[in-house]
């Protein structure tokens, strides 16, 4: 295992953590029976995005021409260099909102650092990658919250905005769709491989820019009409948001798994067992949703069930628009970016072929 470029720390900052990117998520069973008897809010006819559906955000309209977005995404470090900790969490909590169509505004830091164990210049550097990747975006970090905690946790709070038809849900799809994903999946295999020393130094290259890709492709997506629905696929793996996709929208999601763009070992790396725990959760959570092949090996199923951190936008667009619109995609910057499955009237699940 090559060291991690720019590592200046005398220890494994993800020595300090349990677990690391979006891998640390509640289960997707586990998160359904904690909200299971969380009272409604009470009639707020403005909030138009709740958590009824699992969404990438909350949405309330302010007024007839604009939604307020809101969001908080926070985790501990999946690499070792401070730096690219902050840049990697910014990008993840920044995509809920162009998951939903919107702009952000601005963000609110989230910090959580075990006093006395970590050097204070390489908290700094935690909040310097954010406010870079938050500058890139176009926002500040303008204010936050710190407090002492046992292990590194850094996130946002991010605010932003859109104009109430440019909402785009995670709920809506309609049967027929087309199916996109804008990255490569991955991500979790390469952390597992990462913190067992056994990452190329070309698979953590690879990893970083990923991760540190804004989904700024998303405010674009919200203006098109054609566009039904989108969500960003994060911490339960393409399966598991894509089951949010097919069970809000009371759709069969076929999902073709040899079309999946992965990241190029990751395949790799599942046959050789480098599998996060995460991965296990959520396979575990899906219940009878998910229909694979009787043939389908193990390993496939685990870059199914792989956690991404800061993932690509899983999108669904009408048929006629699905070649043009991926081919937009692939220029603004998502090579990656493939069609991967269709949505069709029938029991609301995901068919694996």
């Amino acid at each position: 295992m090559l060291d991690t470029p720019n590592d200046t720390a005398p220890f494994r900052l993800t020595s300090l953590a349990h677990g690391g990117g979006c891998g640390c998520k509640l289960a997707p069973s586990v998160l359904r029976e904690l909200l299971s008897e969380q009272a409604p809010g009470g009639p707020f006819e403005r909030l138009l995005v709740g958590t009824e559906t699992g969404d990438d955000a909350a949405v309330y309209r302010l007024d007839d021409d604009t939604c307020l977005i809101a969001t908080t995404d926070f985790f501990m470090p999946m690499v070792d260099d401070p730096y690219e900790f902050g840049r990697i969490a910014a990008t993840n909590a920044i995509s809920d909102v162009y998951a939903m169509g919107g702009k952000p505004l601005l963000a609110l830091a989230i910090l959580g650092m075990p006093l006395g164990k970590l050097p204070t210049p390489m908290v700094r550097d935690i909040l310097r990658g954010g406010q870079a990747i938050a500058a890139e975006a176009g926002i500040p970090v303008a204010g936050g919250h710190s407090i002492d905690s046992p292990e590194p946790i850094y996130g946002l709070a991010v605010i932003g905005t859109a104009r109430p038809e440019n909402i785009r849900r995670n709920s809506t799809a309609q049967a027929g769709d087309v199916l996109i994903l804008t990255k490569a999946l991955g991500v979790g295999l390469y952390s597992a491989a990462f913190k067992k020393q056994a990452l190329s130094q070309a698979g953590y290259a690879e990893m970083v820019a990923s991760m540190t890709r804004l989904n700024r492709i998303g405010a674009e997506l919200g203006k098109r009409t054609q566009v039904h629905a989108v969500t960003d696929v994060t911490g339960f793996g393409i399966l598991g948001h894509g089951l949010e996709v097919a069970r809000g929208s009371g759709l069969t999601l076929r999902l073709d798994a040899a079309a999946l763009p992965v990241l190029k070992e990751a395949e790799a790396l599942a046959q050789q067992g480098f599998v996060t725990g995460a991965s296990h959760r959520n396979w575990a959570s899906y219940g009878d949703g998910v229909t694979l092949p009787g043939d389908f090996p193990d390993w496939r199923r685990h870059v199914l069930t792989d956690p991404q951190t800061s993932g690509g936008l899983l999108v669904a667009v009408a048929p006629e628009a699905a070649e043009a619109l991926l081919a937009e995609i692939r220029a603004a910057g998502y090579p990656a970016a493939a069609v991967v499955g269709r949505l069709e009237a029938g029991a609301p699940g995901i068919v694996v072929g």
